[in-house]
C-alpha cells in the first residue's frame, strides 16, 4: 500500500476515535481502535525507514533491512 493511503487510513481512524470518544462509547471499543492505529502507524514507520534505507542498499540486502527495523520498532 502507499505510504499516501496508509496516511489517509490512519487519519480516517482517528477521526472514528474522535467520533467515538464524543458519542461515549465503551473504552474498550476506544481502546482497541487506539491499538489498531498504533499498530497502523508502525507499520507505516517501518515502511518509511525500510524505503529510505534500501534506496542506498542492493536489492538482495532487502529482507535482511526489512528485518531488523521491525524488530527495532518492536523494541
Amino acid at each position: 500500500m502507499e505510504m499516501k493511503q496508509r496516511l489517509n487510513r490512519i487519519i480516517g481512524q482517528l477521526r472514528g476515535i474522535q467520533k467515538m470518544v464524543e458519542d461515549k462509547r465503551e473504552c474498550n471499543e476506544v481502546l482497541q481502535q487506539v491499538a489498531a492505529v498504533k499498530k497502523a502507524i508502525d507499520s507505516l514507520s517501518k515502511e518509511m525507514v525500510v524505503s529510505d534505507l534500501c534506496r542506498y542498499l542492493p536489492e538482495k540486502e532487502t529482507k535482511k533491512i526489512k528485518e531488523m527495523v521491525e524488530r527495532a520498532i518492536n523494541l
